[in-house]
């Protein structure tokens, strides 16, 4: 039996309570995100006189009286357009505000702010008081406001943002990818009783789920609850653990007492025993069950959390491949950025599940969720869709010496929030910075970042990433898993490099685990060329013609296949983006290694290539269709296609494509053109379904 993406993740709220008026009494999630207000500030002008907060909220009055006030919704960024364009872009403070009143009923509860995403820095003050700040921009943070909220009047919550790069703050540039300010993500009220699961666990759920011995015979299930009171006495309670499969109907229950203590956080551990588990097996499979933790004190439902239970086993072999429950699992890989052209980061759930459904389309089994951590909705419609994650902080590309606090707050953060979520296999800690010894500061921090993500959670793998072709370099080997970012053929070498590479690496390292965490070719699906010619310069190239990406996919695809000692391969990007500080390929601003575009409107060659190989579901797709222009009357043409036969008509005469590089690649060579346009369509049978494609060149 199945569920639909959208109704299990509103079922799941976000994967991380049970709210709704059924649970009144209990914990209560409200949207906070309509009738905010917005202005953003020139520093020197208006910030310079108000860096601190006491002397900002005595001059609000003044102020708040001019019409400078921008009415939003929210999720919001203030970079949407110029972080897109060229690096003349706003960095700097915004001011968002918004008035709310809460009920004198809840005057014995208590409330709490969750924002899901602020970029990079945020301080939030209520009725202007100054609650608290959160630094990073891509973890989630919950501040409580019980103690500071009027129950009588009116109140007014106030969040000054501020995207400038910082040395203390991860990443602390913004060369590879732009870090868009604002309130990005959607923003919740909770409403608890003063009994319940620890909400201010840096955003964690307040419930952490653990497997062992998994199999389709059993699984032991683990759940640690941390409970907290803020009643003046101990409470007695008890701890409901149950488990609903995916159709809805209850087949686990567990109950026990506890004695919950006004001092600290009460941990309560609770073992369950599945029988005959249904497996969750990727996107063979991706069966879910559910998981909701309740705390009841004389049968009253005192506060209640819902997870996602999805039962599986992962081992990495090395020199072999990736396990799912004892069965080998095929790792194809794509990477994801999570902004888009004329939206910035600030994107609804609706774009997010656009994504997951085109990189479903390309029949990616696994994700690289690159390099930062990405919205809850990634993660839970990974989840229902059955892709293994990697997810990852942004410790990338620069290092400043000051960002270890940060860089480990992060770690906690990524972890902690993102514990319950069966799609996530491994854990990033870093991309792409380096050090010259293994004493220096980048080996040390990655191994406390190790250390972090291991202590919290010892039976997920890690991973760190080195952008030199080189396995033993000193930053990368305090992780379970070595990652390469090597793009062959583009910033260094031939396009043909990466299979010996490959056997190299399995010949010299045969007990390492080894992904390809990286690799590609920028491509502008603009320019269209006749010939396969890699781009003079690859930094300030004008001109990135689209077929020698496609090339690039061609070569090194079949090369991955072939060598099992890359246990995962992630192709960067499955989008394009955009770079700020870059001006390349011919259009401005924008990282161009996408197989979708910015808008993602048009899939690349490349896209159909991976399709072919990836998706078993029948298709076939004439290649290089926008190198149109043609010179040679004797020229190639190919096709991407998993059907058993390929036939070539050419202004109505017949080819038969014989195999390429391998199986899903068909090629015709001595195609005779005429002069003036070309009609080209490629023919192939499944069962007995007859497919065919079509495209037109023209010979000048």
């Amino acid at each position: 039996m199945s569920i639909t993406c959208n109704k299990f993740f509103a079922s799941l709220l976000l994967g991380l309570v049970v709210s709704g008026s059924a649970l009144a009494q209990s914990r209560v999630v409200s949207s906070f995100n309509t009738d905010w207000k917005f202005y953003k500030a020139n520093n020197s002008t208006f910030f310079t006189d108000f860096e601190n907060g006491q002397k900002y909220f005595e001059s609000q009055n003044q102020w708040t009286k001019l019409e400078v006030w921008e009415d939003i919704t929210l999720p919001h960024t203030y970079n949407k357009d110029d972080m897109q364009q060229d690096r003349n872009f706003f960095e700097g403070k915004a001011v968002y505000q918004k008035t709310f009143k809460v009920s004198p009923e809840e005057r014995n509860r208590r409330t709490f702010l969750r924002f899901e995403g602020v970029g990079a820095v945020a301080q939030l003050y209520i009725n202007g008081n100054y609650i608290g700040e959160h630094k990073g921009g891509y973890s989630m943070f919950v501040f409580e406001i019980t103690n500071s909220i009027d129950y009588e009047k009116e109140n007014t919550v106030t969040v000054v943002t501020d995207n400038k790069s910082r040395k203390d703050i991860i990443p602390i540039n913004q060369f590879l990818f732009p870090v868009y300010g604002g309130i990005y993500r959607p923003v919740q009220l909770i409403s608890t009783n003063k009994t319940g699961f620890v909400v201010t666990d840096q955003a964690a759920a307040g419930i952490y789920i653990r497997q062992k011995n998994v199999s389709a015979k059993q699984a032991d299930i683990q759940v640690e609850a941390k409970l907290e009171t803020k009643e003046k006495h101990v409470q007695s309670a008890e701890l409901l653990v149950e488990i609903h499969d995916q159709a809805g109907k209850l087949v686990h229950s567990t109950k026990q007492p506890v004695k919950i203590s006004p001092q600290g956080v009460t941990y309560v551990h609770e073992q369950i025993k599945m029988k005959a588990p249904h497996l969750w097996d990727g996107v063979r499979d991706p069966y879910l069950y559910s998981l909701t933790a309740k705390v009841l004190s004389n049968g009253k439902e005192l506060d209640a959390v819902k997870q996602p239970l999805g039962v599986r086993k992962v081992e990495l072999k090395a020199g072999d491949g990736v396990y799912l429950n004892d069965k080998k699992y095929p790792m194809y890989g794509v990477t994801r950025h999570q902004d888009r052209w004329g939206y910035g980061s600030a994107l609804s759930f609706a774009q997010h599940k656009e994504d997951m459904e085109l990189i479903k389309e390309i029949g990616a089994t696994t994700i690289r969720l690159a390099h930062y951590q990405q919205s809850q909705d990634m993660y839970a419609l990974a989840d229902t869709m059955g892709f293994l994650v990697w997810a990852e902080i942004p410790f990338v590309n620069r290092v400043s010496y000051y960002e270890n606090d940060n860089a480990k707050q992060q770690m906690t953060e990524l972890v902690k929030q993102n514990f319950n979520h069966p799609s996530i296999y491994i854990w990033g800690v870093h991309n792409e910075v380096y050090s010259k010894t293994a004493d220096e500061q980048v080996p040390v921090l990655s191994r406390e970042l190790n250390d972090i993500a291991k202590t919290l959670d010892p039976d997920r793998y890690t991973v760190a990433v080195t952008g030199y072709n080189v396995i033993d370099r000193q930053e990368n080997l305090s992780t379970d898993v070595q990652g390469i970012n090597h793009y062959f053929g583009w910033y260094g070498g031939k396009i043909g490099d990466l299979a010996p590479w490959a056997k190299k690496v399995q010949q010299d390292f045969p007990d390492y685990k080894v992904m390809l965490s990286e690799y590609g070719a920028d491509g502008n699906i603009d320019i269209g060329k006749e010939k396969v010619e890699e781009p003079d310069n690859v930094i300030s190239g004008k001109a990135f013609a689209e077929n020698y990406q496609t090339e690039t996919h061609i070569q090194q695809w079949a090369a991955i296949e072939q060598n099992p000692i890359i246990l995962a391969s992630y192709v960067w990007n499955m989008f394009e983006f955009a770079v700020p500080a870059w001006n390349r390929g011919g259009v401005n601003a924008r990282n161009l290694k996408g197989l979708i575009t910015f808008d993602r409107q048009r899939k690349k060659d490349s896209f159909y290539w991976y399709k072919a190989n990836w998706n078993p579901e029948p298709m076939l797709y004439i290649a290089n269709r926008r190198d149109n222009q043609r010179t040679m009357a004797n020229t190639q043409v190919q096709v991407f296609s998993n059907l058993p036969a390929v036939e070539l008509i050419v202004n109505g005469k017949s080819y038969t494509a014989k195999q390429g590089v391998n199986k899903r690649h068909w090629v015709v060579e001595n195609v005779q053109l005429q002069k003036g346009e070309n009609t080209i369509q490629a023919k192939g049978k499944h069962e007995n379904e007859t497919l065919s494609d079509e495209m037109k060149w023209t010979l000048n």
